[in-house]
């Protein structure tokens, strides 16, 4: 009982103490064992997390790595171009992690997966009320992002009726949930 209960408070083991010497010398080698292996965990995942997804050395891929670090900390909205499979998505979560708001969410939105009727909910939110269903109010991908980034891959494929809400958006930087008059 007192082992369990041990155990849960975070202890990595339990030794009673009529054990020898030898087993209590073991179990406190094992418990800095572990902890050299969590620290060092904790150190690769945070050179992972600083580091870009963008391998490679070659010129182009400097010279990619550089734009993305000299654009990264202006705050405004970046078009990233290029053929499917070519790493658009690892550009931008270069971006973020290098900006202003990497601390803030990267919220990124498939634009050709949604459904047409709920294309704008999804990106704008909605109130309460503003179409049948809509039960209670419902932050869109630009609230849930707010101070971060929106990834919005597939633009494209949005109706033309929501790429020109969304150039409104881009110009006015104000959102408007569906339904709401602010």
């Amino acid at each position: 009982d007192r082992c369990i209960q041990a155990v849960r408070l975070g202890a990595y083991g339990f030794i009673d103490k009529s054990e020898p010497i030898e087993r209590v010398v073991h179990e406190i080698e094992n418990a800095i064992s572990r902890g050299r292996m969590a620290n060092e965990l904790r150190s690769l995942r945070s050179r992972f997390d600083n580091e870009t997804a963008l391998i490679g050395d070659s010129v182009p891929m400097r010279t990619l790595r550089a734009a993305i670090a000299r654009v990264a900390p202006i705050p405004s909205n970046v078009l990233i171009v290029g053929e499917s499979g070519s790493g658009k998505e690892v550009v931008a979560r270069g971006l973020h992690r290098l900006s202003p708001g990497s601390n803030a969410p990267l919220v990124a939105v498939n634009s050709a997966a949604l459904p047409e009727q709920l294309v704008e909910s999804e990106l704008f939110g909605h109130e309460r009320g503003a179409f049948t269903g809509a039960d209670r109010l419902r932050k869109g991908a630009f609230e849930t992002a707010a101070g971060g980034t929106l990834l919005l891959d597939e633009v494209g494929e949005l109706p033309l009726s929501a790429q020109a809400k969304l150039l409104r958006v881009l110009e006015d930087r104000q959102v408007m949930r569906l339904g709401g008059s602010r």
